[in-house]
């Protein structure tokens, strides 16, 4: 009697992981739809009472709508949890992480007023249509470009300290060449400018006048177009070294919920356990 409870518990415990977890069958990629299409409307509501003759208008009926899908959602999160193996191994995931901050701003904002705006964060959630429509081979080309950028960070590391100290001797030349006179007051500021100019952005808020500072800007903005070409060359380089041996799959696991999973794969590369 005791084994057919547990085989009970166990049956429905398996059913609800690949309706909500997988996409595999009707009722998995229906329920996926209607997540999707309540997430989008959730974001729109949030959108819309920004708007304040909106909001003087509709607000009392945005406040519901808004309290509606975050009850939705709160019920949705407690059912992964539930379903899921190993709880805590989901809730500290991408994912996880992603949908308990779908859900938290709307309680915040009983306390802290504005909170509710966050709510915007759920919009990320719709990265769950890769798994909806079986673009897998779209989770193969994030997981490659993942790849490249953590292989790339030691070189975008160093790469950023040296801009970021060619910026300060920068700002401190163009200080001591144009000085306070023509708006260069202090090295911040000045540096502020060097950033300004190296990234091309240009607010024009501040200009040299002399004809050094002027010559030491035009050789800042021709070097600035060399440095946007150099991390963009650095991940390109580490994408064509990684190798996409395996099809990626939408499989989610039953343990801690983590997808893109190789196709041959018979356990999880996050938790370890079968697949």
């Amino acid at each position: 009697m005791e084994q057919s409870k547990n085989t009970s518990k166990q049956g429905w415990k398996e059913y609800l992981h690949e309706v909500i977890f997988e996409a595999d069958t009707s009722e998995g990629k229906a329920f996926d739809v209607i997540l999707l299409v309540a997430i989008l409307l959730s974001v729109i509501a949030v959108m819309l009472e920004s708007v304040s003759s909106i909001k003087a208008e509709y607000g009392d009926i945005l406040y519901i709508i808004e309290w509606f899908f975050t009850a939705l959602f709160t019920i949705e999160y407690i059912a992964r949890l539930v379903v899921i193996t190993k709880p805590g191994k989901y809730a500290v995931s991408f994912f996880g992480i992603v949908d308990l901050l779908s859900i938290l701003p709307t309680f915040l904002s009983l306390i802290f007023v504005g909170a509710q705006s966050l709510l915007v964060i759920r919009s990320i959630r719709l990265l769950r249509v890769f798994r909806v429509f079986k673009l897998a081979r779209f989770l193969g080309e994030a997981s490659q470009l993942a790849s490249a950028l953590k292989a790339s960070r030691p070189k975008i590391i160093v790469f950023i300290g040296a801009v970021f100290a060619m910026t300060v001797v920068l700002g401190t030349s163009m200080y001591l060449i144009e000085g306070g006179e023509n708006g260069f007051t202090s090295i911040p500021k000045s540096i502020y400018w060097a950033v300004v100019t190296l990234t091309t952005v240009g607010y024009g808020d501040i200009a040299p006048q002399t004809v050094l500072g002027q010559a030491l800007a035009t050789l800042i903005m021709i070097l600035g177009y060399g440095i946007i070409a150099v991390p963009t060359g650095i991940v390109s380089a580490e994408m064509n070294k990684v190798k996409d041996l395996h099809p990626i799959t939408t499989q989610a696991c039953q343990h801690c919920g983590a997808e893109g999973h190789d196709s041959d794969a018979a356990y999880c590369k996050k938790c370890g356990g079968r697949l």
